[in-house]
């Protein structure tokens, strides 16, 4: 993989230096008339170099410098695109003109697929290796911990600290209820309510809108049973040290795979936002007020396994 992004690195460097250098001299071997602002070509011709820069810069860890071999896909993919528009509907190049794009463009198709396909596995698995490490027992008994749980109340009027002294409890902190993750949320844990309860652990759901909207919208997962907590000024969200995204949490690439499928494909669709759209998910385990397990999501899109997380 470092190899094809040196080699593409390479070409890019010798290929925007041949375009700067002599820049009448493709337009001559291709048999077209000279472009009438040369200085244009010269301009794709230092592009094209930068990004031979940014090709070999991946080159040293191709999996953790995914985004740049997926900007240059992403202009390798186009580049074809906008020859056949050019070509085929509006005649402004011969056909021969697209000999560029065996070498600029379909030569690395297979390479850079091969390193994004790569880096979605390898960025998988560590995710992976840290929903194993969020189901490891841990607790945290923090006085800070025990007070917020005190504060707490469930919709029954019953504080999250008094509910967790009967049994352990799976507290889940969604996002805004217009948020296509918390509804996948929301089926995941639908599914997983029956392991839940034969485990003996109960189930919290923690939100940041009003009781009504956000029990109706509980109703139509089957998680009306369920035990509920209104946060609208994210004391508890805070308290558990769950933060409010950056860029890439909220609108990364993966954010953004995952949406779509999770929104179209799976057909949970997104609302209106109720609460504050920049704050992070997570999930707890808590018993006698001691946190055992603790998952803290690293982007909106990430999946945790509840059963796992709470021992079922």
């Amino acid at each position: 993989m470092s190899t094809a992004l040196r080699l593409a690195g390479i070409y890019n460097l010798l290929w925007g230096a041949y375009v700067i250098l002599f820049p009448s001299s493709f337009w001559s071997l291709m048999g077209m008339d000279q472009p009438n602002y040369p200085f244009l070509w010269q301009c794709i011709g230092m592009i094209v170099g930068v990004y031979g820069i940014g090709y070999w810069f991946a080159a040293s860890a191709p999996y953790t410098h995914w985004p740049i071999v997926l900007v240059g896909m992403l202009g390798k993919i186009f580049g074809p695109i906008g020859f056949i528009q050019a070509h085929f509907v509006e005649n402004l190049v011969p056909l021969r003109f697209g000999v560029t794009l065996l070498t600029n463009d379909l030569a690395w198709w297979v390479p850079f697929g091969l390193i994004l396909a790569g880096a979605w596995k390898h960025h998988e698995a560590i995710r992976a290796a840290r929903l194993a490490r969020a189901a490891s027992p841990i607790r945290d008994e923090r006085p800070e911990i025990r007070t917020a749980l005190t504060r707490a109340l469930t919709h029954t009027g019953l504080t999250l600290a008094a509910a967790s002294e009967s049994r352990p409890l799976l507290v889940v902190f969604l996002r805004h209820a217009g948020c296509t993750f918390c509804r996948e949320a929301l089926a995941d844990l639908e599914l997983a309510k029956p392991r839940l309860d034969r485990a003996g652990v109960g189930l919290v759901l923690v939100h940041m809108g009003p009781d009504g909207p956000a029990s109706a919208l509980f109703a139509r997962y089957g998680l009306l049973d369920a035990l509920r907590v209104s946060d609208p000024a994210r004391d508890l969200y805070r308290a558990m040290e769950l933060a409010r995204g950056n860029l890439s949490q909220l609108f990364g690439p993966r954010v953004w795979v995952r949406g779509f499928l999770a929104g179209l494909i799976d057909r949970h669709g997104v609302g209106m936002l109720v609460g504050d759209g920049l704050q992070m998910p997570g999930a707890f385990l808590i018993h006698r007020s001691a946190v055992l397990r603790a998952y803290r999501h690293e982007d909106a899109a990430d999946r945790p396994d509840y059963c796992s997380l709470a021992g079922a």
